[in-house]
């Protein structure tokens, strides 16, 4: 019990930081990407308006970006040499270590001039369905493929400029690259450290919770001899002739006599190595149902089956057997109609038994509670002589046969449903 809740802390824990993670990372890279792109656009923005005074238009189909004749426009130093460039201006380095590109279109749609940037790498053809996309997509800025671009319309034509971000998205992705082989190296340390630390916290639980079960069961074997010997003496003492006394005495010589069988089962129920085998869980439940139709009978109850064939799961057929009469005598207790339903289906890969009787609603605050050791009450459980340890029982085999068991109510019918994995090689 406790290990499981230790693996759902530990799952619950990580699933948490994991979810962080990817926000937190998601975070930043949206961010970083936004600002980078405001940057950009901001410096293509400041190209464009150079553009207006500094472009120079070249004839149709140069593409290599130089001016007409071979020179430079009047006011330009020559290639290579100091002074402002096309893209920016001395000491300006971030705008000027950026690529720039434009198209320039008539308002026939024919290329009047490409802007290459003096770049060898790039394509005008690239640059030319770049600015023809982005001139069709009716927006003033936006991004194709690894450009982004704005596009200017003029009287006379279209002006398309573009500014390579392929370093700018290579840089966030190695940033996001770096950010997750970290992130993902912490969620591996942290959850080896939640395992270390949850398993120290929890072994004194375990520790005292072994202790309990222990005492439970030393309890009921040393109980067990002095409640026999008050039994036969008790016995013996009636037969001289009975009385009010003799008679509580025997009474609650039984009431005790079945405490300590009740918790003897408990404890075999959690600490025993159980037995394992193929049982047809079909049968089974046939049979632990026969004997209780007399009982039923005698209280005006019908007890009403549906029992799917060859249902067979691996486990304690004595166990087994003990699970299913809890169930059943439990609904034929606490049942207020004249009618029990029992029924088990294979489901997928599990087994599932359902017993349902007429009866009120429990709360909710209370259907969490009914599996626990000797809690009762009389809403959920009724006025008898039983000690709160039958669904004890119940839920303690269903967890060593790595099942489930749980209550509904609906519609005034109280249903209890168990859940165990179906035996080997059955769907």
């Amino acid at each position: 019990m406790f290990r499981k809740s230790r693996i759902k802390i530990v799952a619950l824990i990580m699933a948490s930081l994991v979810l962080f993670l990817a926000l937190t990372l998601g975070v930043i890279y949206v961010s970083s990407r936004l600002s980078a792109d405001a940057k950009n656009e901001q410096m293509l923005r400041r190209f464009v308006e150079r553009g207006k005074e500094e472009l120079t238009v070249v004839p149709d189909g140069d593409r290599n970006g130089e001016p007409r004749g071979g020179e430079p426009p009047e006011g330009e130093p020559p290639d290579g040499s100091p002074g402002r460039d096309r893209r920016g201006e001395p000491g300006d380095d971030l705008f000027g270590a950026s690529a720039f590109y434009s198209v320039e279109f008539d308002a026939a749609g024919e290329v009047l001039s490409v802007d290459s940037g003096r770049n060898d790498s790039i394509d005008g053809d690239e640059l030319v369905a770049a600015a023809r996309e982005a001139a069709a997509s009716g927006k003033e800025t936006g991004r194709t493929g690894r450009f982004l671009f704005i596009v200017e319309n003029r009287g006379d034509g279209t002006f398309v400029a573009f500014i390579d971000s392929s370093v700018t998205d290579d840089s966030l992705t190695t940033l996001l690259r770096y950010e997750l082989i970290v992130g993902g190296a912490a969620l591996v340390l942290i959850f080896l450290l939640s395992l270390f630390l949850s398993s120290r916290i929890i072994k004194p639980l375990e520790e005292n919770d072994k202790r309990q079960k222990q005492f439970v069961s030393d309890a009921g074997h040393e109980l067990k001899t002095p409640i026999s010997v008050i039994s036969a003496n008790t016995e013996i003492l009636s037969r001289g002739g009975d009385n009010e006394w003799l008679s509580n005495i025997r009474y609650e010589t039984e009431r005790m006599g079945s405490l300590v069988r009740d918790l003897l089962r408990l404890s075999r129920a959690e600490n025993a190595e159980r037995v394992s085998e193929t049982v047809d869980l079909s049968r089974l439940v046939e049979g632990e149902e026969l004997p209780f139709e007399t009982v039923a009978f005698e209280r005006g109850i019908t007890i009403q089956a549906q029992i799917k064939e060859g249902v067979t799961v691996d486990g304690d057929p004595g166990q087994l057997k003990q699970l299913t009469a809890i169930l059943i005598d439990n609904a034929i207790r606490h049942g207020t109609g004249e009618k029990i339903a029992i029924s088990l289906v294979a489901d997928h890969r599990s087994a599932i038994l359902r017993v349902t009787n007429d009866g009120e609603e429990i709360p909710k605050e209370i259907r969490d509670r009914l599996f626990e050791r000797f809690y009762r009450r009389d809403e959920a459980r009724g006025e008898d002589d039983s000690f709160g340890l039958g669904l004890a029982i119940a839920k303690a085999i269903a967890e060593a046969h790595r099942g489930s068991i749980g209550v509904g109510c609906r519609d005034g019918k109280v249903e209890f449903t168990v859940t165990l994995p179906l035996s080997h090689g059955k769907k």
